[in-house]
C-alpha cells in the first residue's frame, strides 16, 4: 500500500465514507441509502413453514435484509417457495442465500433470491491446511481456476440483476491465501478482492463486501485495510459489518458493539448483523441500537484534526507509557469503580466489585474481576480493605488524612506543592491541556490523567487528544472517564463499549472509570467495565467462548449447548473455546480458540484441539465431557 493512502475521510470528525449504491431487491445499501439492518434465519432451509415464520418474526423486529443457508441445490431451490410464501402473506424483504463449498447451489439460488453470499475460501477451494510456496507462473494458474469457477455465478447475477456478498472469514481463508499472505487481516482483505477483480472483468459491479473475524482486532485492521486498498484501486463498493461468532449475552453484545461501532464511528459500514448465539429477532435492536447511537453523534461539536497520526491503525501497538505503580507501562488496564455517590461504604460494598471477605479467617478473596482502584470522592472507608485496593479521594479530603491517592484538577495539580509520592490522578477535560501542563507532566513519574470529553463525539476527542500527547512524547498513563445517564444496562454497556473500546482495540488507554448517574448497581458497572477489556482481549479475567449464532445447518441446540459448556468451563480464565454448530466458517477459526466444539451431523461432534481434529463424529451426549477430558489431557484444565 503507497503511503498517504487512508482508511477515512476525516480522523476526528464523523463523515461517513460514500459508497457506490448496490440493489438489494427494492433496498439500496450504500450510496446515500441509511445504514441497513439484516439477520440470519436458524431454520432448516428445507422447512419451508418455519423458515417462513422465523423471517416474519425478523421482520417484524426490523429486519431489512433476511438471509437464510443454501447448503445444497435441493435448499436453494425452496428458497423459492419461502420467498412466494413471504409475498403471499404480504412481506416483500429482500432475501440473500448463503453459501458454502456449493457453487452450482450459488447458481441456482441467484435465480431466486436478490443477493448471494459467497465465501472466497471455501467457494472455489477445499481447506488442507497445506502450506506451499507458488511461482507467479503457478499463482495465475489458481487465479484462472477461481475465474473459471465464479464465471457463471457472475453471469447468472448480471442476467437476474441479482447482488453478491463477497464475505471473508478469518478462520477460512483458503490454503492459497495462507501461503501467500499468512493468516492475516491483509490475507483477509486480498482474498475478497481477487474475487472482486474477477468480478470487475466480467463488468458485475453489484458487489457487497465483508472481512467477519470474532477478533475484534483483526476485524477493524481487515476493514481499515479493505477500505485503504479499495481506494487505491478505485473501487467504492459497499461493506457488511460484523463480528462473526460474536457469543450470546452480554458478551456477544459488548464484542459486536466494540468492532461494529469503532468502524461506523469512523464512517465505515453500509450495512450490519450482529451475531448472537440466539434466536436472530433478538439482533435486530441491538444493531438499530448501534445505528441510531452513531447517528445522535454526526452533528458533534468540530474537533481540529492534527497535523500527523502516530497511531498505528492497521496494526496493534500499544501506546508508550511510563508505568506507574500498576498503572501503564507493561501492566494491563486499570478498572476503576466510582462509589462517591455511596451513602455508607462497608465490606459488603466491596463483595459488588469482586471481592470477598472471610470473618473466620480475617482474609479477603480478590477475583479476576476486581476493581483495582475505588473513587471515593470525599467517603471515608473505616475498615482494612485488601492490599491491593487503590483508594482515590477528592484532593482536599485527601490532604486532610493523606490517606489512598488524591484526585486533582489541572490548577490544583500545577499550583499544590502537597502531593503524593506514588500516585496523582490528575482531573482533565480535553480541552483542559496547556503547555504549562503538558510541561510539568513531563518531568512527573506520578501523574497519571483522568480524561473526559464533553464533546458528544468523545471516542474521536480522545482520539484527537492520544495523537497530541504521543506528538508532544508526553508518556503518562491516560485512564478514559466515561458518564452515563441511562438507567438501562444495556444502553451503559452498548454506549460505552462504543465510545471506550475503540480506543482500546488501537492500544490507546491504560484504565476506565464509568459512572452511571442514574444507574445504582455498581457490581453491573463494574462488570461492563472488564468485559469491555476483555472483548478487546486487553485484559483477559475469563473465559472466552467464539460460538455461532447457528442456522439451517446447525444440528444441535446451539444456545442450549453453549450454556452448559459455559457452564462447566466458566472458571478456566484465559481459554477460548470455540462453540459452532458447523464447520463453515472453520476449522480454520478454530485458530483462534484454544479447543473447538463442532457439530459434523445430526447429534454428532468432533472436537478440535486448536486447527487439529482430534476426535471425529462423537456423541453429542458424551462430547461435552470428551471436551472437558481433551482440555485435561493437554494440561488446561483446574478444578472449579
Amino acid at each position: 500500500m503507497s503511503a498517504g493512502v487512508k482508511y477515512y475521510n476525516d480522523l476526528c470528525n464523523y463523515s461517513r465514507i460514500k459508497t457506490r449504491e448496490v440493489m438489494v431487491g427494492n433496498v439500496g445499501v450504500g450510496g446515500s441509502n441509511p445504514i441497513r439492518v439484516q439477520s440470519m434465519t436458524t431454520t432448516d432451509t428445507m422447512d419451508t413453514d418455519g423458515s417462513v415464520k422465523q423471517s416474519i418474526k425478523m421482520i417484524k423486529a426490523g429486519c431489512e435484509l433476511v438471509r437464510l443457508t443454501a447448503p445444497s441445490i435441493r435448499d436453494a431451490r425452496n428458497l423459492l417457495e419461502i420467498k412466494n410464501q413471504l409475498i403471499k402473506k404480504g412481506y416483500n424483504t429482500p432475501l440473500i442465500a448463503d453459501i458454502h463449498f456449493t457453487p452450482n447451489a450459488a447458481i441456482e439460488a441467484a435465480k431466486i433470491v436478490e443477493k448471494v453470499r459467497i465465501n472466497p475460501g471455501n467457494y472455489t477451494d477445499k481447506k488442507k491446511f497445506q502450506i506451499k510456496t507458488y511461482s507467479k507462473h503457478q499463482y495465475q494458474d489458481e487465479l484462472k481456476r477461481i475465474e473459471e469457477k465464479l464465471v457463471p455465478l457472475i453471469e447468472v447475477c448480471k442476467s437476474h440483476n441479482t447482488a453478491m456478498r463477497i464475505g471473508t472469514n478469518h478462520g477460512s481463508l483458503s490454503d492459497r491465501i495462507m501461503s501467500q499472505y499468512g493468516d492475516t487481516p491483509l490475507g483477509m482483505v486480498e482474498s475478497a478482492l481477487e474475487f472482486v477483480r474477477i468480478c470487475e472483468k466480467h463488468n458485475y459491479k453489484q458487489i457487497i463486501l465483508s472481512m467477519k473475524a470474532s477478533n475484534p482486532i483483526v476485524m477493524i485492521h481487515a476493514y481499515r485495510l479493505l477500505v485503504a486498498n479499495m481506494k487505491q484501486e478505485g473501487m467504492n463498493y459497499p461493506l457488511h459489518l460484523g463480528v462473526t461468532e460474536a457469543g450470546e449475552g452480554n458478551d456477544g453484545r459488548i464484542k459486536s458493539a466494540i468492532g461494529i461501532g469503532s468502524l461506523l464511528m469512523d464512517g465505515i459500514g453500509d450495512t450490519i448483523r450482529v451475531s448472537l448465539t440466539e434466536s436472530p429477532e433478538h439482533e435486530i435492536p441491538i444493531a438499530q441500537s448501534l445505528v441510531d447511537y452513531v447517528e445522535k453523534k454526526k452533528n458533534h461539536q468540530k474537533i481540529v484534526n492534527p497535523l500527523k497520526n502516530p497511531i498505528n491503525s492497521f496494526v496493534y501497538t500499544k501506546r508508550n507509557t511510563k508505568q506507574i505503580m500498576n498503572i501503564g507501562g507493561k501492566s494491563k488496564p486499570v478498572v476503576f469503580s466510582n462509589l462517591c455517590f455511596e451513602k455508607h461504604i462497608n465490606k459488603q460494598s466491596l463483595f459488588k466489585l469482586g471481592y470477598r471477605y472471610s470473618d473466620q479467617l480475617d482474609k479477603w478473596t480478590i477475583s479476576d474481576t476486581a476493581s483495582d482502584y475505588l473513587f471515593l470522592g470525599d467517603n471515608d472507608i473505616d475498615f482494612n480493605i485488601p492490599g491491593s485496593l487503590g483508594l482515590i479521594y477528592n484532593y482536599k479530603t485527601w490532604k486532610k488524612h493523606k490517606k489512598g491517592y488524591p484526585l486533582l484538577s489541572s490548577a490544583e495539580y500545577l499550583d499544590s506543592v502537597s502531593l503524593s509520592k506514588k500516585l496523582n490522578i490528575i482531573d482533565l477535560f480535553t480541552n483542559d491541556f496547556t503547555d504549562k501542563l503538558m510541561n510539568k507532566l513531563k518531568d512527573d513519574g506520578t501523574a497519571v490523567l483522568l480524561i473526559e470529553s464533553d464533546n458528544i463525539n468523545s471516542l474521536a476527542d480522545y482520539r484527537r487528544l492520544f495523537i497530541q500527547l504521543m506528538s508532544n512524547d508526553i508518556v503518562n498513563p491516560v485512564l478514559i472517564r466515561q458518564s452515563y445517564n441511562s438507567d438501562s444496562r444495556m444502553e451503559i454497556q452498548l454506549e460505552a463499549s462504543v465510545d471506550i473500546g475503540p480506543l482500546l482495540l488501537d492500544g490507546l488507554g491504560d484504565g476506565l472509570l464509568i459512572i452511571a448517574k442514574n444507574y445504582s448497581n455498581v457490581q453491573d458497572i463494574n462488570e461492563i467495565g472488564f468485559n469491555i477489556l476483555q472483548a478487546t482481549r486487553t485484559r483477559i479475567s475469563k473465559t472466552e467462548y467464539i460460538s455461532c449464532p447457528s442456522c439451517g445447518r446447525t444440528l444441535f441446540n446451539l444456545e442450549e449447548t453453549t450454556a452448559k459448556i459455559r457452564l462447566a468451563t466458566g472458571h478456566l480464565k484465559g481459554l477460548k473455546i470455540g462453540v459452532m454448530g458447523c464447520i463453515v466458517n472453520g476449522p480454520g477459526e478454530m485458530a483462534d480458540a484454544d479447543y473447538g466444539y463442532v457439530g459434523t451431523g445430526l447429534n454428532k461432534v468432533s472436537l478440535y484441539k486448536q486447527k487439529e481434529l482430534v476426535k471425529r463424529n462423537i456423541s453429542s451426549k458424551k462430547a461435552l465431557d470428551e471436551l472437558i477430558q481433551l482440555i485435561r489431557e493437554n494440561g488446561d484444565w483446574v478444578d472449579p
